[in-house]
């Protein structure tokens, strides 16, 4: 293993600090084909540093989730979010830590590749178009992420 995969290790083991939460994330559609995914950051405190997801984040405590995803996408890009459909949403049962479940909602954002040309990042280390084979075969995208996207990838009468 390579220092740079041992340091991605620790930061993914060091969840000492880190507590999950109910959060949204955005299945951004680019001209019908590409999903937009940003690369996180390598820093401690976040899951999956250094991994591919897509754009979105946990809620703020009494913000519903449709907030909570137009708020993150603004903070992140700078997007303003006139339609985002929803989707899908995964459940993790955190009772063993006496954190109840807590849910990862995913929204539908379909969005053109000259309206995503005009982003500034503004969170994670650098974005990226991608098809949904491209990141099934990427080795280090965040897991629900990935299920997400080849949910949607691969839903009837598309």
């Amino acid at each position: 293993m390579s220092s740079n995969e041992q340091r991605t290790a620790d930061l993914m083991f060091a969840i000492g600090e880190m507590r999950p939460g109910d959060a949204a994330a955005a299945l951004i559609v680019v001209d019908g084909e590409r999903y937009l995914m940003q690369r996180r950051s390598e820093t401690a405190g976040i899951f999956y540093p250094g991994h591919w997801g897509l754009f979105g984040g946990a809620a703020d405590a009494g913000e519903d989730l449709v907030s909570a995803l137009r708020r993150e996408l603004h903070e992140e890009l700078t997007l303003e979010v006139d339609a985002a459909s929803y989707f899908t949403e995964f459940t993790f049962d955190f009772s063993y830590l006496g954190l109840g479940r807590i849910v990862r909602r995913f929204y539908e954002v379909l969005l053109t590749s000259a309206t995503v040309a005009e982003f500034v990042q503004h969170e994670g280390d650098e974005m990226g178009l991608f098809t949904a084979r491209e990141i099934l075969t990427e080795p280090r995208v965040v897991p629900y992420d990935a299920f997400a996207i080849w949910l949607h990838a691969t839903r009837p009468g598309r």
